[in-house]
């Protein structure tokens, strides 16, 4: 447990001497005297005691110093009328732009099958192309076999 003196309790906590000295009085707080000088515990009251008070003292200062003009809550409230209609306005400008972009994306994604639809198109016409070519060639193969097989049985007949 440690021990601290008025000043240092009355910098700690923020309250004056009088208000000190009325919660020792009150026996609110626990307190010793060291060689003439009076020590305060102050992990003992603090809580229950000290910090409702100094709440208190704040919240009955500010409520004299505290006065509402009805001028100022009509602008408040203008204030926060004219900032939710801007904030309703960004939003609706928001949601309009999201909607653009989701048409242009529909827009490049539609665009994107029709290409895709026209490369499988092209791809299978080449295909079809190509094994039309495969066949010609083995064809022509055949063919120039048979004739050189032909020619050279006739040049050893000979």
């Amino acid at each position: 447990m440690e021990w601290m003196s008025d000043e240092a309790y009355c910098e700690l906590t923020g309250l004056s001497m009088a208000s000190i000295d009325d919660l020792v009085e009150n026996e609110k707080l626990t307190v010793i005297v060291q060689d003439g000088i009076r020590m305060i515990n102050p992990s003992h009251g603090a809580v229950s005691t000290v910090i409702p008070q100094k709440l208190a003292e704040l919240s009955a200062r500010n409520t004299q110093e505290l006065v509402v003009q009805p001028d100022f809550i009509e602008k408040t409230i203008g204030t926060i009328i004219n900032l939710h209609e801007k904030v309703l306005d960004a939003k609706d400008e928001t949601l309009e732009s999201v909607r653009m972009e989701n048409q242009f994306l529909k827009d490049a994604l539609t665009s994107l099958q029709e290409l895709y639809d026209e490369d499988r198109n092209t791809i299978a016409t080449l295909t079809e192309q190509l094994k039309l070519s495969q066949q010609e060639v083995e064809f022509m193969r055949r063919k120039y076999k048979l004739m050189w097989n032909k020619t050279i049985e006739e040049h050893a007949e000979k």
